[in-house]
């Protein structure tokens, strides 16, 4: 390594102009004519004093021996002044040819700096580095930037061509975290996702890197990758490298995002970036990526822990081998960089930290393949529940353990009561989706019905079942199944919870919901929360009569005329038929742990801007779930 790094001064040093080098046994300039200093004398002599107005210097003569060219008359070369103590100007003194050279050198890394520097820093250093990752011809334009175009599921590539920037700047930086609404995470995501043109005023780079950190907050780390991958690497902002980053270790790509660590290296300077490019270096092969690790285990700081999961990784993905033992026993708590790094190399996190680490990590096991499928398989209740993880990826995850004879628990005994819904007798099959369904006060609830969203649907229509009917609708639901769910219409009793969903969840409705009907399902329900919720959502749809809405809200004490900016903003969109905007205004509206924060003016208001903005099925499915859920 120190041999290396000797050939690596004489390298700089060959970088280094000679002239600057050997300024003591060279007189020739680097300067253009008519900046020179004067011709040196014939013979060594004291450098002369600095006077007032100098004269100007002569040209030095060029190296092919003919004489300079005559300046222009009445031209001149203006020579900066600095002021005396005295008050008079003088004109700065030069700095010799040996004083340039001398700090020259000095500013040259020294042998222990270089030591520390990965083959990328060293490209900086010598000027080798790339400046593109990609040919010139093959460069991508920033005009419009996403994954799916309006033929692919997009909602549109000018939706938001026209809006002010800061407007969805601070749409999209408002929403924080995820959203109460499974079908409301769907819609924002493919909203999200869409191939558009910029908002005023914002350029297509920000834009993507606004909506990759949208897209990483609400636990969907792998649409966020392939957002920033639709940009080219040296293109990226360093908002977007931050996105980038979030989206890779969200993933547990570690060496996808490698391309950006050599373009972008020098744009971060915390230790986990450090480490990261070590890992790179590594993966390429270069030794000097596993040294720089070592010695971040040597320092035996805060970060000790996290440099031995990078010298494990390093050691899985390099050419070199390095036997590294993980002690939990002193980590307090969980990161996304010990998360992604352990399950990525196969070691085993804690239960005590996972349990404490929050539901983040949770979201990072559902869709890692890394993980094994059983913690996948309980995870995948969170991501299901939130809209990350369809009916159809849950089915895949306990096909798996049905097929593995060797797994047992209750992962295994779900899976094998799944596979009952769909092959038995329909009394059996409605038995064992009620067994997987469970307790309809547990969290896992909604998100075992979005499980059986299938299974559901394949359930012949039985006038004997029509007390049971609420559960398989509202699973059928969860898939966007409606006209399978609308086959139950005539079984279900009238004011029923199958009734108040499919009265919200049918594809068309001629005539307004009568009053007396939404009253029998508020007598049902108590008048509780799905009770405002229907109403809000029957008004939003517009199945309701003015006179009925006013009436039956204002018995449930709540005034859907009431404004506040989000809902005239909210409304505005709808009215000029902007599904992108409505979407993001709805996530913004719908942010919380749980539906006890979602309010009927705001459900109010989603359900009637979506459908005027043409997303009246998304507006269906919210508003069902609304009082499914509520």
């Amino acid at each position: 390594m120190r041999m290396r790094m000797r050939l690596t001064v004489a390298a700089l040093m060959a970088a280094t102009p000679a002239a600057v080098l050997m300024a003591q046994q060279s007189p020739e300039s680097l300067l253009p004519p008519g900046f020179d200093d004067p011709a040196p004398a014939p013979a060594p002599a004291p450098a002369p004093a600095p006077k007032a107005a100098p004269a100007p210097a002569p040209s030095a003569r060029p190296a092919n021996g003919q004489p300079p060219a005559a300046p222009a008359t009445g031209s001149s070369v203006s020579q900066p002044v600095v002021q005396d103590v005295s008050g008079a100007s003088a004109a700065p003194p030069a700095l010799s040819r040996a004083e340039a050279a001398r700090r020259l050198l000095e500013s040259l890394p020294s042998l222990e700096e270089l030591e520390e520097m990965d083959t990328d820093a060293l490209d900086e250093l010598l000027g080798l580095k790339p400046t593109f990752d990609i040919p010139p011809a093959a460069r991508r334009s920033t005009a419009r930037v996403g994954l799916l175009a309006a033929n692919e599921g997009g909602m549109g590539d000018a939706a938001l061509a026209n809006t002010r920037a800061l407007f969805v700047r601070n749409v999209l930086a408002g929403t924080k975290g995820p959203l109460v609404s499974r079908w409301g995470h769907i819609a924002l995501r493919r909203a999200l996702a869409g191939r558009m043109i910029a908002p005023a005023g914002m350029d297509g780079v920000e834009f993507a890197a606004l909506r990759a950190a949208l897209l990483n907050r609400m636990g969907e780390p792998a649409v966020a990758r392939a957002m920033v991958q639709e940009v080219d690497t040296a293109d990226y902002s360093q908002r977007l490298i931050s996105a980038a980053y979030d989206a890779y270790l969200g993933t547990g790509d570690i060496t996808g995002a490698c391309p950006m660590m050599r373009i972008h290296g020098a744009s971060r300077e915390d230790a986990h970036w450090d480490m990261w490019r070590a890992i790179c270096s590594t993966y390429s092969g270069e030794s000097g990526g596993m040294d720089r690790i070592e010695r971040m285990v040597r320092r035996g700081d805060d970060n000790r822990f996290d440099a031995l999961l990078a010298q494990k990784y390093a050691g899985a993905v390099g050419r070199q081998r390095r036997a590294v033992t993980l002690e939990w026993d002193n980590v307090e708590q969980l990161s996304p960089w010990r998360y992604a790094l352990a399950t990525a190399t196969g070691a085993e996190v804690p239960e005590g930290l996972r349990a404490t680490g929050g539901q983040r990590y949770l979201v990072m096991a559902a869709s890692s393949p890394a993980v094994n499928i059983v913690e996948r398989a309980g995870a995948s209740d969170l991501a299901g529940r939130r809209g990350i993880l369809s009916g159809t990826a849950m089915v895949d995850l306990y096909a798996q353990i049905y097929d593995d004879t060797e797994l047992s628990g209750d992962a295994a005994a779900r899976a094998a009561q799944l596979r009952e819904a769909y092959v038995g007798s329909p009394a059996e099959r409605l038995a064992a989706m009620q067994d997987i369904w469970g307790d309809a006060d547990d969290d896992a609830h909604y998100a075992r019905l979005v499980l059986t969203a299938y299974a559901a649907a394949r359930m012949p229509v039985n006038a004997g079942m029509a007390d049971d009917a609420g559960d398989l609708i509202a699973s059928m639901l969860t898939a966007g199944l409606d006209r399978n769910a609308m086959r139950w219409a005539g079984v279900v009793p009238v004011g029923s919870d199958g009734w108040a969903l499919l009265a919200l969840a049918a594809p068309a409705r001629n005539a307004p919901v009568e009053e007396g009907v939404i009253r029998s399902f508020m007598d049902h329900d108590g008048a509780g929360r799905r009770s405002r919720f229907l109403v809000a959502g029957l008004a939003g749809l517009g199945r309701m009569t003015p006179a009925n809405t006013g009436e039956l809200s204002g018995e449930l004490a709540f005034d859907l005329n009431r404004e506040t900016a989000w809902t005239r903003a909210i409304a505005r969109a709808g009215e000029r038929g902007n599904p992108v905007l409505v979407t993001m205004l709805a996530g913004l509206g719908m942010q919380g742990s749980g539906w006890s924060k979602m309010t009927p003016l705001h459900l109010y208001h989603i359900v009637s801007a979506m459908k005027a903005a043409g997303l009246e099925a998304e507006a269906r499915m919210i508003a069902a779930e609304a009082v499914a859920r509520g």
